[in-house]
């Protein structure tokens, strides 16, 4: 396997802004993962973006259901 195969590139999408949990609302990573993220390896960062994945998916589902709710467009 080579470098590039095992790389795995940073999640940021440029667009931070920390809730009061200290948790990105743009990658949805928490700001020890993303201060972490250059010196973590390959398997801590798999789990830091499996963390970022169900963080994502609670704010979706939270989210989903006020907008059920107030009826947003």
């Amino acid at each position: 396997m080579t470098p590039d195969e095992t790389r795995i590139d940073s999640p940021c999408i440029r667009n931070c802004c920390l809730n009061d949990e200290n948790i990105c609302l743009g990658c949805f990573r928490s700001i020890d993962e993303i201060t972490g993220w250059s010196q973590a390896n390959a398997s801590l960062r798999k789990q830091f973006l499996d963390n970022a994945g169900k963080r994502a998916f609670a704010h979706e589902q939270k989210y989903a259901a006020y907008e059920t709710i107030v009826k947003l467009p």
